[in-house]
């Protein structure tokens, strides 16, 4: 399994988080993990809040209102 970093980088890299990276991350962090893992993860969350990184799962959240 790829590290909490490697999924992170990905992530920025490509200005989006999937579904499939976002559940893989929760799994990842229920085990060990290294600090480095823990400040990438606290990055990550900090490029979605400011739009850096858009998440699948709030696209999918948004549309299912709009249609509602």
């Amino acid at each position: 399994m790829k590290s909490i970093r490697e999924v992170v980088d990905l992530a920025i890299a490509t200005g989006y988080l999937t579904l499939e990276a976002e559940e893989k991350l929760r799994k990842m962090l229920q085990n060990k993990y290294e600090p480095e893992d823990l400040e990438a993860f606290i990055f990550l969350q900090q490029a979605a809040m400011i739009g850096m990184v858009i998440q699948e799962s709030r696209e999918l959240l948004a549309a299912s209102r709009k249609i509602s």
